[in-house]
C-alpha cells in the first residue's frame, strides 16, 4: 500500500506500526497530495495494487474535494489528505505513540 502511495506520487508518507495500541487495524498509512485529482489518483493506484495482490476491495471514505478520504483494506487503514486537512487533523499526534515504520523509496 505505501508503495503504491508513493508511485502515485504521494508525498510525506507515513507509516504507523498499532498493532500494541489497537484493536482494530494494525497499520495506518497518512499521506498527503496536492490536488483533489492527486488525492483520487493515490486512492486508486493503492485500490489497484491491493486488488491485484488479492486483497478484498476496500471501504472508503470522504471526497477528494473534501481534502480527505479514508481506504479501509481491513488491518490497514489509509489516509490521504490535502495538506491542509492534514494539518488540521493532525493524525500523527494523535497516533504519536505508535511507532513508524521505515518506507523505501524506489
Amino acid at each position: 500500500m505505501a508503495q503504491a502511495a508513493l508511485n502515485a506520487k504521494a508525498e510525506e508518507l507515513l507509516l504507523l506500526d498499532l498493532r500494541k495500541l489497537s484493536f482494530s487495524f494494525d497499520f495506518f498509512l497518512i499521506c498527503s497530495a496536492g490536488s483533489d485529482r492527486r488525492i483520487q489518483t493515490v486512492v486508486e493506484e493503492m485500490q489497484e495494487v491491493l486488488s491485484g495482490n488479492g486483497v478484498r476491495s476496500p471501504r472508503q471514505e470522504g471526497r477528494p474535494e473534501g481534502g480527505w478520504m479514508l481506504v479501509d483494506f481491513g488491518s490497514v487503514v489509509g489516509h490521504v489528505f490535502s495538506p491542509e486537512a492534514r494539518q488540521f487533523y493532525q493524525l500523527e499526534r494523535l497516533w504519536a505513540d505508535a511507532p513508524r515504520v521505515r518506507v523505501p523509496k524506489n
